[in-house]
């Protein structure tokens, strides 16, 4: 009934009655009573969200309503200002939701969404096609130089200019009922893909019962599955699963090649298994969609709408950095499969090497080659040590601390929280850790705000990095592969990004930048990882303290081109295949596992090399309105970008050059899209960015 009585009050019927009762008890209407006006995470429950976000709506209807009615000339402080004031409950229900959606979400919580996804967005349309308001936008924008305004503001009245033609304001009355209907369409579609991965994720496991198909896995992993085992109901035996942390490792080391083969098909065929939650169909809509969208706002194709917008400015310039590093890099991914498959006729193997088989043997190799063993250096990467690891770098860049708080509400019991002060004690804002998989989380690895930073608004913003590591087993921490040390690095860039913003308005603070700018303060952050004078302070082995040995630091460094034509030519394979999509002139229904087919061998990738992320399973690209679409490639854009700047810490002979540091805070973090991202690039380096340091870090001299 309490959902009827929902869909209700969406419905605009028998309001008044609807807001006396949603207002009773509901957190998000009252001020939040909590330290720093953080989220009182255990008072909100699933019922508390569409109330919520209907008020929301309503409150932000009604201050366009008084921007719109304002007798006065338009000025950016009585129209622009306004614009950007609104919306506060909205935003504040908003960051919550959509957090916890995507971090803990339940089939209540699916339902909110479900109901509330296509509201959101005609909402959001009926704001953007708002002829009256698209006017006084366009007045403020034609008279912008007689306003007097600063840099940021500029950049925010173009930002709202753009995004009223983007959205849809110069339209025929005809053409904006299209654009409606289809962004409506393109939110369901969007929000069932995810749903659809998420269960085809959960459903899969792979349960061992016989000990020796355990053979050549690590002591961790088998302890990790024996506990995932009797988690699910299978005490004595040994479960597997879909999430990286399972089934990484077990491609990697378990010499059971049939059973690799198997869990290997069961990740790769991810919503493409022709079941209820198949996602091939899906996706052609869903690119057709975003064509018809294009085409009705004067773009041949949907990657050239995204890119007007981000560095790349057009497809012809992603290509061309694209193949420009798939050339370099595919000679190297031949090279390492001959290594591979000589390694499988040594070790008295007789089979083609196939994807299932490039982590297994890509070990062996390493081991064999440079002596290193990936279980043996996770040992110096317990969990709690390397986010200590992230904290110093911090600390020693821009002078920031973080103190634990056990005092703050929590967005899942697993969760942590941290005070971040400045190096004069004055507060930054609140930023909270949540590290380990579970049904209910999204896979992979991503920084949101329940609050950004805002001036105009006086808030501090407060942070959430949500990962899925290695959990911890028993008496065993979490310990972490080195790639998940990158990526909790990596995440805390984008973290830093948005704690340390000092941006007056919200709409260009923090990680409101250009897709393939946004990047940059995470992929660099990578550096110091994985820089030898950090790893002495941070990497600890879990039992005994012990700094980690020179001998192993310098197996990690020989070992950084290792494996690089494999991981080079996966990605780029995925970049091309969204670009591929989204530079499609035609809407015709797409054949999806033809098409990605065809795609991959025209570009020449290797048999035993899977992209890493089919399209069934393309999450970046295909789950979310405010996804990657168009925007894969931005990793690697950000990537020569991260590398040149590193590389520029680096020339002083210090990476924690001090006045290098100072500048990368003052241009890069704190300043969000306040001004045009390569000018604040050019500000910090002094010189635009070069090619060569990436490649020289990806394959070397």
């Amino acid at each position: 009934m309490k959902k009827i009585t929902y869909l209700i009050c969406f419905a605009g019927i028998v309001m008044q009655a609807c807001n006396s009762e949603v207002k009773q008890d509901n957190p998000f209407l009252k001020d939040f009573d909590t330290p720093f006006g953080v989220p009182p995470f255990h008072l909100i429950q699933n019922k508390h969200y569409l109330p919520a976000f209907d008020e929301g709506m309503r409150q932000q209807n009604a201050e366009i309503e008084a921007i719109l009615n304002n007798p006065e000339v338009p000025t950016f402080a009585n129209t622009i200002e306004a614009l950007e004031k609104s919306g506060q409950l909205l935003n504040k229900v908003s960051g919550v939701f959509i957090n916890l959606q995507a971090a803990n979400t339940s089939d209540s919580l699916q339902i909110v969404a479900e109901t509330v996804t296509p509201l959101l967005t005609s909402h959001k349309d009926a704001i953007n096609l708002n002829e009256k308001l698209f006017e006084r936008v366009k007045t403020i924008y034609n008279n912008k130089e007689n306003e007097n305004l600063t840099t940021e503001q500029k950049q925010v009245l173009d930002k709202y200019y753009q995004g009223f033609i983007r959205g849809g304001a110069n339209l025929s009355p005809e053409d904006k009922e299209k654009f409606k209907k289809i962004n409506n369409e393109l939110s369901v579609l969007t929000l069932k893909f995810g749903s659809n991965l998420l269960k085809e994720t959960n459903n899969y496991h792979l349960l061992i019962e016989n000990e020796k198909d355990l053979a050549g896995l690590p002591e961790g992993v088998i302890a990790a599955a024996a506990e995932t085992a009797k988690a699910n109901g299978q005490a004595g035996k040994w479960m597997f699963t879909l999430h990286n942390p399972s089934i990484m490792p077990f491609l990697q080391y378990a010499d059971n090649r049939d059973l690799r083969e198997q869990i290997y098909r069961a990740y790769t065929q991810r919503g493409n298994n022709d079941n209820e939650y198949d996602n091939k169909e899906i996706i052609s809509k869903i690119v057709a969609l975003r064509l018809q969208k294009a085409n009705l706002l004067g773009f041949p194709d949907y990657a050239s709408y995204v890119l007007d917008e981000n560095m790349a400015k057009n497809p012809e310039n992603v290509y061309k950095l694209c193949h420009q590093i798939w050339e370099a890099a595919l000679p190297v991914a031949q090279k390492e499969a001959g290594e591979l498959q000589k390694m499988i006729t040594q070790t008295g193997g007789n089979f083609k090497l196939a994807p299932w088989d490039w982590r297994y043997y890509a070990e062996k190799v390493r081991q064999a080659q440079y002596g290193l063993d990936e279980n043996e250096l996770r040992q110096y990467f317990p969990l709690d040590k390397v986010r200590e690891g992230a904290f110093y770098t911090a600390n020693k860049l821009y002078g920031i601390t973080f103190e634990q708080r056990n005092d703050l509400p929590l967005p899942h019991p697993e969760a942590l929280a941290f005070e971040v002060k400045d190096a004069d004690g004055s507060p930054i804002g609140i930023y909270y850790v949540d590290y380990f998989p579970r049904p209910g989380k999204s896979q992979g690895a991503w920084m949101e705000a329940f609050r950004p930073q805002s001036g105009l608004l006086n808030s501090t913003p407060v942070i959430t990095n949500v990962c899925n590591f290695t959990k911890p087993t028993g008496e065993t921490p979490a310990l972490l592969t080195f790639d998940e040390v990158q990526t909790l690095f990596h995440e805390f860039g984008h973290a830093l990004h948005g704690l340390l913003s000092q941006c007056t308005y919200p709409s260009v603070a923090g990680t409101n930048v250009y897709r393939d700018f946004v990047e940059l303060p995470s992929q660099i952050m990578e550096n110091w990882a994985a820089d030898p004078e950090v790893l002495k302070v941070y990497a600890r082995h879990y039992k005994t303290g012990a700094n980690i040995p020179q001998a192993l630091i310098d197996k990690l460094q020989k070992s950084s081109h290792f494996n690089q034509g494999f991981a080079t030519t996966e990605f780029m394979a995925a970049a091309l295949l969204d670009m591929a999509y989204h530079t499609r002139k035609t809407t015709d229904p797409i054949d999806v596992e033809k098409f990605e087919k065809e795609t991959l061998e025209k570009l020449g990738l290797l048999p035993s090399i899977t992209v890493r992320y089919r399209s069934t399973y393309f999450a970046h690209i295909f789950e979310g309105t405010d996804s990657y679409a168009s925007g894969y490639y931005a990793y690697t854009w950000a990537e020569v970008l991260d590398a040149d700047a590193f590389a520029a810490f680096k020339e002083t002979g210090d990476i924690f050059n001090p006045e290098k540091a100072k500048a990368f805070r003052e241009y890069i973090l704190s300043k969000g899209s306040s001004d045009d991202a390569m000018k604040l690039y050019l500000a910090f380096r002094g010189q635009e960015p070069s090619i060569e340091p990436l490649l020289e870090r990806r394959f070397g001299s």
